[in-house]
């Protein structure tokens, strides 16, 4: 990884799994890193271990419910400066009935799709006064259990766990590619970027707004985890490289064992994840639902504090 001294970023969900290894790398490369997470005293304490591993990390916590759109607007108000990197990694996996966000959204749709467009429009203005920004948006390999009925937003009357995740997670694709499409038809120097991790042990496996909702699930997971996938260490690392190096309009994951795994390279999209016409219907859609519109040429500088 390069040096990042002089760039600031958020890492959604940066305090366990994927995204606090994720922010520590980008920290003890010199980043300065705002954790936005759910809860502060989760994120207080990763904060901590990130300054214990790396004594000269800049790392600031700040609350962030993606499953709330006044949470969204009220994280994006108090943004001041330039934001160089948005990382959209924090997500819900799976939960085993169907729930509803604040906003009446079905939970995974609401949370892992709508909360991160709503928060990547909201912050646009702070990541084009940056001179080289980047939105890495972490999908999954699950995207390829989605299709184009995720635009129906996941109804309760046709909820399946596993096929609700692929749909969220097939958004997010859809999402972080027309954001570089349209950003290249402004001319905008911004650069879109998506990543997945394989399988890894994450929290994604335990929290109890997903799988975790099963106790026996959650009192398991730990132990069925460390033996049968990778780290959420080695998870993060496609998620760095799309941070850092990839090109705009990519997507990135291991290549092991059906991408499950292993070494990072090119990830394969699904056939849905690649359809642009699904795509721009997908972005209107989302503008409708989060009142949240894309204004590239029109953009206010931010507060610079």
């Amino acid at each position: 990884m390069p040096s990042l001294l002089g760039t600031t970023a958020v890492v959604t969900g940066g305090n366990s799994g994927i995204g606090y290894h994720t922010a520590l790398e980008l920290a003890r490369h010199g980043a300065t890193v705002t954790l936005a997470v759910r809860t502060p005293e989760k994120g207080e304490a990763a904060a901590v271990r990130i300054r214990e591993s790396a004594a000269e990390a800049r790392v600031q916590v700040a609350r962030l419910d993606l499953g709330s759109l006044d949470s969204v607007r009220e994280f994006a108000e108090a943004w001041q400066g330039p934001l160089g990197l948005l990382v959209n990694n924090a997500g819900l996996m799976s939960p085993p009935r169907h729930q509803q966000t604040q906003d009446g959204f079905e939970l995974q749709f609401g949370t892992n799709h709508l909360g991160h467009f709503a928060l990547t429009g909201r912050l646009l203005p702070a990541l084009l006064a940056a001179p080289s920004p980047r939105v890495v948006t972490v999908s999954s390999i699950a995207h390829r259990n989605g299709g184009p009925a995720l635009l129906d937003g996941n109804p309760a009357e046709r909820y399946s766990p596993s096929t609700t995740y692929g749909n969220s997670k097939l958004a997010n694709l859809l999402f972080a590619f027309e954001l570089q499409r349209r950003a290249s038809r402004a001319g905008a120097a911004l650069t879109s970027t998506a990543a997945h991790p394989g399988v890894s042990a994450t929290n994604l496996f335990a929290s109890e707004q997903g799988l975790g909702s099963s106790r026996v699930v959650r009192l398991l997971a730990p132990l069925v985890l460390r033996v049968l996938v990778q780290s959420a260490k080695a998870g993060a690392e496609p998620t760095l490289y799309a941070a850092t190096a990839a090109e705009p309009g990519s997507y990135t994951g291991p290549q092991g064992l059906r991408e499950t795994r292993g070494r990072v390279g090119t990830a394969r999209p699904s056939a849905a994840a690649t359809d642009e016409t699904l795509a721009a219907t997908l972005w209107d859609l989302s503008e409708q639902l989060t009142s949240v519109s894309f204004d590239w040429e029109n953009v206010s500088p931010p507060h610079l504090g």
